[in-house]
């Protein structure tokens, strides 16, 4: 375990934080994804031990390829990262705050996971956790749940982005499984951080949703690929 290392984008702050902290707890080298230097610097002593800030912006293709350059090996990724810029639904939101969500919810995942691909095959338990979200369910926001009003179509540039990650999940999930690849989407439940107003409000526990992820990240070679579970490790329908 000691030899094993891991990427967490987004991980100065809020659930990667804790995730970073919990996986080098776990033995692991720990990249500390980042945008900003400094707040990354800050997360790396807070983590303490193996973890090593990386600065990366995972809308920034230059960013990427250079944190990509620094990595020799890696056994688990996590695509933490990811913004609510907007909660109002489809009919009140602008193109621009659909895309721009989607920028960094969607494609800077492809981006980030395509260039430490190389990386990655070099582990023989490479692991991807993608952080997804219960609000992202197609299942859920069609039948009776408690996260979701009646009707609601709030948030929708958000919702649509988790929904669109899920189903890349399951595309590298099926293109990787013969490689030896666990790619799994993780459901972290409504958690307080500075996403948007409303997670800022509430008191779930970051930590626990880390662990969550944690689990997805250690999975042994017989474990699930191509699935969505929430941070408690039951599975949430697609």
């Amino acid at each position: 375990m000691n030899e094993r290392t891991a990427l967490i984008t987004g991980a100065n702050k809020g659930i990667g934080r804790h995730i970073a902290g919990q996986l080098a707890a776990e033995g692991l080298t720990v990249y500390v994804g980042s945008r900003d230097a400094e707040r990354g610097q800050r997360a790396v002593e807070e983590v303490g031990g193996g973890a090593r800030l990386l600065v990366l912006d995972v809308t920034d293709a230059d960013s990427v390829a250079r944190a990509a350059a620094r990595v020799e090996r890696l056994d688990v990724l996590v695509n933490n990262a990811g913004i609510a810029p907007t909660l109002v639904p489809p009919t009140g939101a602008t193109v621009e705050e659909f895309r721009r969500t989607y920028e960094t919810n969607v494609f800077a995942v492809v981006a980030v996971t395509n260039a430490f691909l190389p990386v990655l095959r070099r582990s023989p338990h490479p692991r991807i956790v993608n952080v997804s979200s219960g609000t992202g369910s197609l299942t859920w926001s069609t039948h009776p749940n408690p996260q979701f009003a009646p009707g609601s179509g709030g948030a929708a540039a958000y919702r649509s982005s988790k929904t669109a990650l899920n189903a890349l999940t399951v595309c590298y999930a099926q293109t990787l499984a013969a490689e030896g690849f666990k790619v799994n989407a993780l459901a972290p439940g409504l958690r307080a951080t500075d996403l948007n107003p409303r997670a800022a409000a509430s008191d779930g526990d970051p930590a626990e949703a880390a662990r969550g992820a944690v689990r997805l990240a250690l999975l042994a070679d017989d474990g699930p690929t191509g699935g969505f579970f929430s941070w408690d490790g039951t599975p949430v329908p697609w």
